[in-house]
């Protein structure tokens, strides 16, 4: 499995940006694929996940109502829109397939990050 995040960027506070993540391999139908993000110094936190027929999201309580998470199953890809971006949301944000709900597992692959910066 290859996954590959990109969209990241710099984004002032209030602002939006459109996570993109391209899957390719083992599609793991029976499980969740989703977002997670991690700053300096801190552990990987979970942002959002999404089954894959694109139901059954779940999210972070700190990104609800501001971020969607969505999946393209014909195109193997995930994305993350992410509205009223705050500071706090700065990190490197990772996809991550296949978790369990909102839980990594053994053999969960994960792509190389993209970086959201957001100014206050």
């Amino acid at each position: 499995v290859q996954l590959q995040a990109y969209g990241g960027g710099l984004v002032q506070a209030g602002g939006s940006l459109r996570l993109s993540c391209a899957a390719s391999g083992r599609t793991f139908s029976n499980y969740h694929m989703g977002w997670f993000r991690q700053t300096s110094g801190k552990e990987r936190e979970f942002v959002a996940s999404i089954s894959w027929k694109g139901i059954s999201p779940y999210y972070a309580d700190s990104v609800k109502g501001r971020f969607t998470v969505s999946r393209d199953s014909v195109k193997n890809m995930l994305y993350l829109q992410m509205n009223s971006l705050k500071f706090e949301d700065t990190a490197v944000y990772y996809c991550a397939l296949p978790i369990a709900g909102t839980t990594v597992l053994g053999g969960t692959y994960w792509g190389q990050g993209t970086q959201v910066t957001v100014s206050s």
